[in-house]
């Protein structure tokens, strides 16, 4: 592999990391968040949510943030907007400052999710499969650590500067980005004549969508709410955090087993049901037996959300052979999916504001998945073409 290829994967690595730690890094500080700036339940729900709705925003502007920026310009400028909203957590640590701070993380992440697999697309051809693999494993991985290393970090930091010192690796991954996007061209830009598909007018791409956001924000939710809830069992913050991180490293195992076995099978239902049932009863644990069985739920949660996530983009892009027009699928499905998700951190904070406890977000949330598992059986492959045909 040449020097500059091997460059470019390491900055996309780096890159990918950088895109979850300012939310998974949260979690298992939240009381104390909350303490210090007085955020109630629901406005420290916001602190996820606001970052997940403008990752939708992102991806349903992909094309005009790719034609006004172009894919290196916007990856760079969102990985700036990463480094200093981390940075900014150090020095102001009220209410709004730490909203501000979330809304200008989601823009950068928003940026980057946007803009870097069309990247990736260009430069690696019959490789971008498995570069697209070690990006989402980078995310995955980049959320575990944060998760695993912030309560550790607060007991010789503080809160505040737990949350800024993710800007360090975030300023390191610009250093990179910069250094090695500057020694690849740009491929040119194929274009085309034909209209593009208006998805909006067709019921089957909502069903995508509400599918891909709904499994979406089983770990939306997850990701802010799953250490406080534990804490609020009267678990250590450590453990909590070490609770979110394992899971995290189980939708990885999880992820890659999918990318393994995808290709046996033309029909995706099988996977996708077996994925929504470890969903289910992962959240049936959560219900019935957080702590008694908790290595069990995060096991079963972390395969299940970790295989949906990749299945839901798979199934999306089966729908529709060109794959010009197959981005653009996802690109809407991610969209509206990524701002249906990022609900649920909200509304599980205006439930814990209410109810004092998360136990009815999880029973929410299991109806919902239980909604989609029904409306998996209507995608079968012979429904593909006729879903955008007329």
């Amino acid at each position: 592999m040449k020097a500059g290829r091997w460059w470019l994967m390491v900055a996309i690595l780096l890159v990918a990391v950088n895109l979850r730690p300012a939310m998974a890094a949260l979690g298992p500080l939240l009381d104390l968040i909350q303490h210090s700036t007085g955020l109630d339940a629901t406005g420290a729900g916001l602190l996820t949510t606001l970052p997940v709705f403008l990752m939708g925003l992102g991806a349903l502007l992909s094309q005009s943030l790719r034609q006004k920026l172009g894919e290196v310009n916007g990856v760079t400028l969102g990985v700036v907007l990463i480094m200093l909203a981390c940075a900014a957590r150090g020095y102001w640590d009220s209410a709004l400052a730490m909203l501000a701070s979330a809304a200008v993380v989601g823009v950068g992440v928003a940026l980057v999710q946007a803009l870097l697999p069309g990247l990736i697309k260009c430069h690696f051809g019959a490789a971008t499969g498995r570069m697209m693999g070690l990006y989402t494993t980078g995310i995955m991985g980049g959320a575990a650590v944060a998760a695993a290393s912030a309560a550790r970090l607060n007991e010789t930091l503080g809160w505040q500067q737990t949350l800024a010192w993710w800007a360090l690796p975030a300023l390191l991954a610009l250093i990179i980005w910069i250094t090695a996007s500057a020694q690849r061209q740009q491929p040119a830009v194929i274009q085309t004549q034909q209209a593009p598909i208006q998805f909006w007018r067709y019921r089957r791409a909502w069903a995508l969508m509400l599918f891909f956001g709904i499994g979406t924000g089983v770990y939306t939710l997850i990701l802010a709410w799953l250490p406080p809830f534990y804490v609020e069992l009267g678990q250590s913050r450590q453990l909590a955090g070490d609770l979110l991180a394992g899971l995290t490293l189980t939708e990885v195992l999880a992820g890659m087993i999918v990318s393994g076995v995808v290709g046996k099978y033309h029909d995706r239902r099988p996977l996708l049901f077996t994925a929504l049932g470890c969903t289910l009863a992962g959240l049936a644990v959560m219900i019935v037996a957080p702590i008694s069985m908790a290595f069990a739920a995060m096991v079963l949660l972390g395969l299940g959300v970790g295989a949906l996530f990749p299945l839901s983009l798979i199934l999306a892009m089966d729908h529709v052979d060109d794959p010009r027009f197959s981005g653009d699928l996802a690109a809407f499905v991610q969209g509206g999916g990524y701002m249906i998700a990022s609900l649920m951190p909200f509304l599980a904070g205006w439930v814990k504001r209410e109810f004092t406890h998360l136990s009815w977000a999880w029973i929410g949330v299991f109806v919902a998945v239980f909604f989609i598992t029904l409306l998996t059986a209507r995608f079968s492959p012979a429904s593909y073409r006729k879903a955008f045909s007329g």
